[in-house]
């Protein structure tokens, strides 16, 4: 997928020379001309800023380019300065599909240098940014104790450690088969994570989701650090609760950060509320990040499965094997399935919102969406609740939503997350997540949400000087600056639930 790095003074962009579409930079007005290399084009009707305009004639039936791939098939003849969008294209995507194995030459030629950042070595080797107090609960009977517990907490125990935060939830009772597994693999997950440097976990006692069951399941917590008890077997929950809590932060306080090579970087990709832009600035801007990242040693971590619909192609040719290809095919079949068994079409999305923002089909929403993930060869897959081994670009299995495929990337041991978004929301997760606007107007307009505005590169940075700004924020970051989430309190879970409710 080709990508070019600056767009100063131009009306329109056009990424691949066999594309159909380009974006509008500005609203484009009908009867105005736009040059796009060399090519003088007449606008045929108003185009909103971040829409599509065709830059070359496509039949009704005919397959729609943009990126160098399909977004979908005309749905009506299209002329040279129309707009394109939902109402001259329509998805190509009908269910699950066949993938040959055909690796690609990968030419990821990002170059780090000896970059570092500060962060606290944690017994099992993980490295966190982050050396705080984290409260859980096996089920959501006790979420709000958990919560109280650690609002007392922080009061009590304010600038030992970087803070007390609950993560609750409304899951673990009445839960069965893989929603079950999934709410206590989550748990386990953030409990082992390396930003909590003591954790604190709460059962109810008659719930599903057992309190012994979730520990013996998570071997890899450092007993240490780790404090729990049944409420229904103590008489006092929150001074019990308040006891433990004053036991971690007195290991925690001693903890101190430490020099460590961005190759100890678990770097979280998400989009969320994607607009026109996000494809062109915003997501390949992060797939820089996660390209230098991976070159680095380190582990960027790709996620939001039906959002490489469409694309599924562009990601599998860059796996590392052939057991890497067929085990990220599964991953992408059987969440097709998962739709289709449920009676719904892969292809519902994009949102309100994205159409808005100029994205037509889901095809075009996974094509933008998919460049977070650089071009790195992909090393590993993971599956809904594991955690990330091997160094390189994994993908993880979750949905797209922001909240679940976000927890889930910190249950995977992402330790920042990169959460691009032409629309913006306040949203935070358990791992910092800095959010990068994929335009200029959104990051002037929330500047209380937005970290950084991916939209300089249509003004005049190169992607390759945006790029080290942002890997400057995210090694700051890393090394304990605090992102506009963190700032602003907004630190929330969700687990997936896909299944019965007794």
């Amino acid at each position: 997928m080709s990508e070019t790095a600056t767009f100063p003074g131009e009306s329109i962009h056009g990424v691949d020379p066999r594309d159909h579409v380009a974006t509008a930079l500005r609203p484009l007005v009908a009867g105005e001309t736009v040059d796009l290399h060399g090519q003088h084009i007449l606008v045929r009707g108003d185009i909103p800023k971040g829409h599509k305009i065709a830059v070359r004639a496509a039949a009704k039936g005919e397959d729609v380019l943009k990126y160098g791939w399909p977004i979908g098939r005309a749905s009506a003849d299209i002329a040279v300065g129309d707009h394109v969008h939902v109402h001259n294209v329509e998805t190509r995507l009908e269910g699950v599909e066949g993938y040959a194995y055909a690796p690609a030459a990968i030419d990821n030629t990002e170059v780090v240098g000896e970059r570092s950042f500060l962060g606290y070595r944690r017994k099992n080797g993980r490295v966190g940014t982050r050396n705080e107090i984290w409260v859980l609960c096996t089920v959501g009977c006790v979420a709000n104790t958990a919560r109280r517990i650690a609002e007392k907490a922080n009061a009590r125990f304010a600038g030992r450690v970087d803070g007390v935060f609950a993560f609750p939830h409304p899951f673990g009772c009445s839960q069965l088969g893989d929603d079950l597994s999934h709410t206590r693999q989550l748990i386990a997950g953030l409990a082992a994570h390396p930003n909590a440097g003591g954790v604190l976990i709460l059962g109810l006692g008659c719930e599903n989701n057992q309190l012994k069951a979730l520990l013996e399941s998570a071997p890899d917590l450092d007993a240490e650090r780790l404090r729990s008890f049944t409420t229904q077997f103590v008489e006092d929950e929150y001074e019990q609760g308040l006891e433990a809590i004053e036991a971690l932060v007195a290991i925690a306080e001693k903890d101190r950060r430490e020099p460590a090579p961005i190759s100890e970087l678990v770097v979280g990709l998400k989009c969320g509320g994607s607009d026109g832009f996000s494809g062109v600035t915003a997501n390949p801007l992060v797939g820089r990040i996660a390209d230098k990242v991976a070159a680095a040693g380190g582990t960027p971590v790709l996620t939001e499965i039906p959002e490489v619909f469409g694309a599924e192609n562009v990601l599998l040719q860059r796996a590392a094997s052939r057991e890497v290809f067929d085990e990220a095919a599964r991953v992408i079949d059987d969440f097709k399935r998962y739709f289709i068994d449920n009676h719904q079409p892969i292809y519902e999305n994009p949102s309100p919102g994205n159409i808005a923002g100029g994205i037509t089909t889901l095809e075009e929403k996974s094509l933008g969406a998919v460049q977070k993930g650089g071009r790195a060869p992909l090393v590993e897959v993971l599956r809904y609740g594991e955690r990330v081994g091997p160094h390189g670009l994994t993908l993880l299995e979750a949905p797209g939503n922001d909240a679940v495929s976000s927890t889930a990337l910190t249950a995977a041991g992402a330790t920042v997350i990169l959460f691009t978004t032409g629309r913006g929301t306040p949203l935070g997760f358990p791992a910092p997540t800095l959010k990068i606007a994929s335009n200029s107007a959104l990051a002037a307009r929330k500047p209380s949400w937005i970290d950084f505005d991916a939209g300089v590169v249509l003004d005049g940075q190169t992607m390759d000087q945006a790029a080290d700004s942002l890997l400057d924020l995210v090694v700051a970051t890393a090394s304990g600056q605090e992102t506009k989430a963190e700032r602003n309190g907004e630190r929330e879970i969700a687990i997936w639930k896909s299944g019965v409710t007794l």
